[in-house]
């Protein structure tokens, strides 16, 4: 432990002891009052949004008006009593005290990294590159002219036909290619995952595309594509876990197919479905949603692991490695890549009080989180929509999704950003524990 921590710590105890002292020393009793007010804001804020996305008609316009109107009300009636300034200071107080909190809970220590190895240029790589993806980062980054210029072949796709990646990808092994890799989204990323972990070849992520989730949990820069093609002339090489869904026939690669980040089921798998979603995302999904929150329409999901069960989840989400939980700032990435685990995540609210509850994060009643080797999605259905990396799919029930560990042999760039090491969840204990040490035996029983 190092000097800093307990500092921080100390800071930490400070700044929520003066979030406290504001309210009690220029609201007094009020401040009871103050507290009670803002909680019950956000609750009315939630079950708002709530009714939005559950209802239509009226009910969706007067649900709106609430959720939007509810903190104005609120800040109205704070500046009405004179105590506006006495929340602002309060809240910024608090924010410091958890901020502050939460660092000195992170160890220094630099978060655990996937073993790799410096490895040799490859002598025959194949790159396939999707020209639509990422509004044309492909041409924009002249990216196949500086992967040939490396000695890369490359297949830019057609955008004006469909083209099998997978099978491009198997021809070119066949003939002799020693490394694969993908210029395009997250979807044609997993396809050709899938064929180079069969065939037991490294593959290169060129993050091309949108959203270019894989990219970033392997740590790539998602800003600069090109940097990626520094793999192919001074890479290292790591081995990551790749998660499978059972599509209900075999792949050319065996039983399941690949799914890089993860699959979904329910609400979102639903509407992804719907032929309008392309053309007009928000309207599709709110036109949706109500049947689908209230089970008037869609399947009534029941999932399955060794370690839990949940029936009636509105929308399950199956990842390749545990999403964080613990740090907004971190939301949608993954820690690592090799736990040899799946994250599990369903979400289950039937009301507007349960949709508050959620509110408290993954303490909250209709938040289920958990990890698995293996989980079993099923239904009242012989088929259900899923969302496999983006791409949507029909997939006979019951669903298995499973994860095959090391499965993928990744070659990245030896200079790359990394992934920034996410914060624990706040304990207070551990703060004042923390910020009461003194000296090295102190420290000692901090870090056991």
């Amino acid at each position: 432990m190092r000097v800093d921590r307990r500092w921080a710590a100390r800071l930490a105890l400070v700044a929520g002891a003066a979030a406290l002292l504001v309210l009690l020393v220029f609201a007094g009793l009020r401040s009871i009052a103050l507290v009670g007010v803002g909680a019950a804001g956000l609750a009315a804020t939630a079950a708002g949004l709530w009714w939005v996305l559950a209802h239509t008609g009226a009910i969706r316009v007067l649900a709106l008006i609430l959720a939007t109107a509810t903190p104005v009300v609120v800040l109205v009636l704070y500046a009405v009593a004179g105590l506006l300034w006495v929340v602002l200071v309060s809240l910024a107080l608090w924010t410091l005290a958890v901020f502050t909190g939460r660092t000195a809970l992170a160890p220094h220590t630099e978060p655990a990294r996937t073993p790799e190895r410096p490895v040799a240029p490859p002598r025959r790589p194949f790159l396939l590159m999707n020209p639509r993806s990422g509004g044309g980062k492909v041409g924009r980054f002249r990216l196949a002219e500086q992967a040939r210029a490396l000695g890369a072949e490359v297949v830019v796709l057609d955008p004006t036909q469909p083209q099998d990646v997978a099978e491009l990808a198997r021809q070119a092994v066949d003939e002799g290619a020693d490394l694969l890799g993908v210029a395009g989204g997250d979807g044609t990323q997993a396809l050709v995952a899938g064929v180079a972990a069969a065939r037991d070849v490294p593959f290169v992520v060129i993050c091309a595309g949108t959203r270019n989730h894989f990219a970033m949990d392997l740590g790539l820069d998602r800003e600069d594509p090109a940097a990626c093609l520094q793999a192919l002339t001074d890479g290292v090489e790591l081995r990551i876990d790749l998660g499978f869904i059972d599509v209900g026939q075999p792949t050319a690669e065996g039983q399941g197919r690949v799914f890089v980040n993860n699959a979904s089921f329910g609400a979102y798998a639903s509407v992804v479905q719907s032929p309008a979603y392309r053309d007009d995302k928000a309207r599709t999904i709110l036109q949706m949603l109500p049947d689908l929150l209230t089970h008037h329409s869609g399947p009534d999901l029941k999932v399955r692991t060794d370690a839990v069960s949940v029936d009636g989840p509105q929308a399950v989400l199956v990842s390749n490695n545990p999403y964080r939980m613990g740090d907004p700032a971190g939301l949608g990435r993954r820690e690592r890549l090799d736990s040899g685990v799946l994250g599990v995540l369903g979400v289950t609210v039937d009301n507007a009080v349960q949709a508050a509850a959620m509110l408290r994060g993954r303490r909250g009643p209709g938040l289920t989180s958990t990890t698995a080797r293996e989980v079993v999605i099923d239904a009242d259905a012989p088929a259900i929509p899923a969302g496999v990396d983006g791409e949507a799919l029909t997939v006979p029930t019951p669903v298995r999704c499973w994860i095959e560990p090391g499965a993928l042999r990744v070659r990245l760039p030896r200079h790359r950003p990394g992934t920034p090491r996410g914060k624990p969840p706040m304990d207070w204990r551990r703060v004042r524990r923390l910020a009461l040490t003194v000296g090295r035996t102190a420290a000692g029983r901090e870090s056991g």
